[in-house]
Parts: C-alpha cells; sequence; structure tokens
C-alpha cells in the first residue's frame, strides 16, 4: 500500500481541527459507530487530552468520525508528547493520556491519585510500526538483520558495501560509498522504542540502552519523524527510522528486518500486528501494559512496533466526564475504528489485543 501525498496532507489538517466537536454516550456501553455501522448514542460536554504525537493522526480520525455521528461533544487532543501528557493527567488537566510508553515506576502512584477510588491503567489502542527507511540508488530490497541494524546506527558499519551487509544481500549490487544515518535530535518514544529493540535483538552490538534521548555518536539527527524522513529522502546514502506512515507518505524504500524466527520480515500492517499478538501483557486486570517480543518468533511478523497507549482511571472518573471517555475510547477499540487506521500508516490491533481492550472500557466507571 502506498499512501498518497494528499493523504498526507489530509492528515494534518485534521490534527489541526481536533477541537472539533465529537461525539460520546450518555450511557456506560461504548459508544461510536460498531462494525456494523450502528449509529452512536452522544453526550454532551467537553474532554480535553493530550500525549504522544505518534498517535495525533489516528486521534484526529477518530474525532472526525465521531463529528461525522453526533454533534454537541467537543474533545480536544493536543500532541504534546508523551511524557507532557502523562504529567497533564498527573495534573489533573487531562481527561486522559496518549503515550508511548508506560507509566515509569514512580508515576504510577502519582496517576493513581487522580482517580476516585481507582487506578490509572494502560489501554494499547495504536500500533506504530517503525520502519527502517533508506536511500540507495539501484538497492531495491534492502536487508538487514538485527545485528547489522545496531552496527550501522552504532558507527561500527560505516560503508554500503561493508561485510555484514553483503552478508545480509548476498545478491544485492551495493556501492562503496559512505553510510549516513539519520536519528531523531527531539526526545522521542520513537527513538524509545528503537532503541528498545536494538538494545534486546543485539546487545553485543548496542552498547548505548533504551531511551527517548538519542546517545550514539555520529549521524545527523532530526526533529520529527518528518524531519528524518525529509533528511533521508533529500540525500543519496542514507538511512533513518521513522514512524511508518512517514515513510509511505515520503515514497521511501523500507529495509526488511531479521525476526527471531530466522526471516526477513517486510514491514506492512498485517506482519506488524503478529509481534503485537504475540506480545505479553504485563498488567494486572483491565490494565493491559504489553511487553513486546522484539525477538518474536512469530513467522513473518515484523519485529519493529510500538505500542501507543490510552492512560486513564479504570474508576472514578468524574460523572459528567465518564460517558465521553467510554464513548470515544470505545469507538477507538471498535472494529470500525481500527479499521479506519490502516490508511493512515498504522496497523490495526489484532483482535486478540483488541477484544480485551473494548472490554476493558465498557468496565470503566
Amino acid at each position: 500500500m502506498k499512501l498518497q501525498r494528499q493523504g498526507a496532507i489530509a492528515c494534518l489538517a485534521l490534527a489541526a481541527v481536533l477541537g472539533l466537536s465529537a461525539c460520546g454516550s450518555d450511557n456506560n456501553e461504548s459508544a461510536g459507530p460498531s462494525a456494523s455501522g450502528s449509529a452512536a448514542d452522544c453526550a454532551s460536554g467537553t474532554l480535553n487530552a493530550q500525549g504522544s504525537s505518534a498517535q495525533k493522526n489516528a486521534m484526529a480520525e477518530w474525532i472526525k468520525a465521531y463529528q461525522q455521528q453526533c454533534s454537541g461533544t467537543t474533545i480536544n487532543y493536543e500532541p504534546s508528547g508523551s511524557g507532557a501528557g502523562i504529567q497533564a493527567f498527573i495534573a489533573g488537566t487531562a481527561d486522559f493520556a496518549g503515550s508511548d510508553s508506560a507509566l515509569k515506576e514512580e508515576e504510577q502512584p502519582q496517576a493513581d491519585a487522580k482517580c476516585n477510588g481507582g487506578k490509572a491503567i494502560h489501554l494499547p489502542m495504536v500500533i506504530g510500526p517503525v520502519a527502517v527507511a533508506y536511500n540507495l540508488g539501484g538497492v531495491d530490497n534492502l536487508q538487514l538483520k538485527p545485528a547489522t541494524l545496531a552496527k550501522i546506527f552504532a558507527g561500527k558499519v560505516t560503508k554500503w558495501d561493508d561485510a555484514a551487509i553483503k552478508a545480509d544481500n548476498p545478491d544485492a549490487k551495493l556501492p562503496s560509498s559512505v553510510i549516513q544515518t539519520v536519528h531523531r535530535s527531539d526526545e522521542s518514544g520513537t527513538t524509545d522504542n528503537f532503541t528498545n529493540f536494538l538494545s534486546k535483538t543485539a546487545e553485543a552490538d548496542w552498547t548505548f540502552g533504551k531511551a527517548k534521548a538519542w546517545k550514539a555518536p555520529g549521524g545527523t539527527g532530526a526533529k520529527g519523524s518528518d524531519g528524518v524522513a525529509s533528511a533521508v529522502k533529500g540525500a543519496e546514502g542514507t538511512i533513518g527510522y521513522m514512524e511508518w506512515s512517514y515513510a509511505e507518505n515520503s515514497g521511501l524504500s523500507k529495509a526488511k528486518i531479521g525476526n527471531g524466527n530466522g526471516e526477513f520480515a517486510e514491514l506492512t500492517a498485517e506482519s506488524a500486528g503478529k509481534t503485537i499478538a504475540s506480545a505479553e501483557v504485563e498488567g494486572q486486570g483491565d490494565d493491559l501494559k504489553m511487553k513486546i517480543d522484539y525477538n518474536t518468533k512469530e513467522a513473518g511478523a515484523y519485529p519493529i512496533v510500538l505500542v501507543t497507549y490510552e492512560i486513564v482511571c479504570d474508576k472514578g472518573l468524574a460523572a459528567d466526564k465518564l460517558p465521553l471517555v467510554k464513548g470515544l475510547l470505545g469507538h477507538a477499540a471498535s472494529s470500525q475504528g481500527q479499521s479506519e487506521l490502516t490508511e493512515l500508516g498504522y496497523a490495526p490491533l489484532p483482535d486478540s489485543v483488541r477484544t480485551k481492550v473494548e472490554a476493558a472500557v465498557k468496565n470503566l466507571s
């Protein structure tokens, strides 16, 4: 699937109008159009949420879908970043937060304190595959094992015809030119997940740990996934990591990545979903905090994925907010809501996970 440029522009336009009215539910059942397209129950009032910029286009699409169903509800989502979203939730200025990472140990009790008699739980809502995009004339199907990828971004492999890259691509005509790596200059959940993948799959070659800030030497920094995509597109011999939609919208080639099953997996919605389907739920009850197995042996699984959560109170939501939160998140977790994401460069939640999220939303009180 190739996304059209005008689709990207439309997504950005949607993000700019997140304050448009949308709809919720005036009862305790999840609202929003179902897979069969049934009408939503609407509620009046306002929701304010913020956090992960990785999910801003998903949130814009869900709000747009609600707007088409209902009127009288205003839902604002500010893509301020995961850390800012969590702090806003703790401060009580956000009704829920979007985050590419789970709450830190010290943040959990602070978040719980905002839930009257309840706890803050993690609802996985958006799968954002991380693409490794490159610009290398004459090489259409680059394949990289995690160890090779780690060596490239650690600055240990500096030429395209290095023996490690040749071993992964025996049939490719690789140039002897210098590799130019591009990483995020700003703190990012995408960097956090990409470096987590490298630290879990190539520990011997990646010694810089997992962090939102880039710590490896060398390379060129660019702000945002759009900045990384632009830098890769603009220079021959470059390679960078970014959210899938940005690679698609920029028409960039994407490397196949080695998985725990010994395959080089192409990035598709289905292959990314397989990694999430094999993830372990670490939370208890309706807290669906997940541990991704980056070494998954699931056949065909694309292993570099991030999960963006909605962090919300399981109990103790204000009476005027409850139907709205359940309405919006109920639609997001529905088959219809998840199917809306594919054309935006996200992967829908596999049903094994989606149904758990849907049930957890219905249990909010």
